[in-house]
């Protein structure tokens, strides 16, 4: 099995990345990550491209870029996505991973986006209970930093939180510990596949809006690359 894995540098897209890992017959050819134009970051995660390439070093995975443009339409995302479904075929690549856990929808337009290409989509942690989940990610030395969160749904102090024993005692009861409904976005630094971990410090907050009430809703800490003089 010649994969592929849709990859945002995030906490379920690394978790599921290491348990295909765990399968002898999977090989991960690359990490497939969107990135926006102009901002040089992933999409929607809002990590800059150069921490991104680190975890591609530190994971020893190339990186598969997908970049679209800022406000991008649903016919220039489909367009760019079927390129690089294309590109995957022509590199032999059988089978395409994701993180998703338990949104229907979501694993239903992913399993339609590939339907008939030829490639095959695995979701690892489809199923699996969210809180059991978040106690495996913390006891297999995963590490990670929340990089934005919906003020809907979690107070402000959760920004730039490291995803610890502490921070689950902290978590809200009524919402998803593992962010499935979209509670907010991580990087993962360190890990049991990482061979040396990213090194970081938070920079400035912004809040943006929702694009559909244009009401403040997203609040983003910057991911700043930090080079550790020993």
């Amino acid at each position: 099995m010649k994969s592929v894995i849709a990859f945002s540098g995030g906490k379920d897209s690394s978790l599921a990345l290491y348990k295909i890992q765990m399968n002898p017959d999977c090989e991960v050819e690359s990490l497939l990550v969107t990135l926006t134009e102009g901002f040089e970051r992933v999409s929607i995660h809002g990590v800059r491209h150069e921490l991104l390439k680190r975890q591609s070093e530190s994971l020893g995975i190339q990186l598969r870029e997908v970049w679209i443009p800022q406000d991008c339409s649903d016919e220039v995302y489909k367009s760019r996505m079927d390129k690089a479904v294309s590109d995957m075929l022509a590199d032999g690549i059988t089978h395409m991973i994701f993180g998703d856990i338990h949104l229907q929808d979501v694993r239903e337009y992913r399993e339609k986006m590939l339907s008939g290409t030829g490639i095959t989509p695995l979701f690892p942690l489809w199923g699996m209970n969210v809180k059991e989940l978040s106690r495996e990610f913390i006891q297999l030395s995963f590490k990670t930093v929340l990089t934005c969160i919906d003020l809907d749904q979690l107070d402000p102090s959760f920004s730039g939180r490291v995803y610890d024993w502490e921070f689950i005692r902290d978590y809200p009861e009524d919402k998803d510990i593992c962010g499935e409904n979209g509670e907010f976005h991580s990087f993962v630094f360190d890990g049991p596949n990482f061979a040396f971990p990213i090194h970081y410090t938070l920079g400035k907050q912004k809040v943006t809006p929702d694009h559909l009430t244009q009401k403040d809703r997203f609040l983003y800490i910057d991911i700043l690359p930090f080079e550790d003089k020993g």
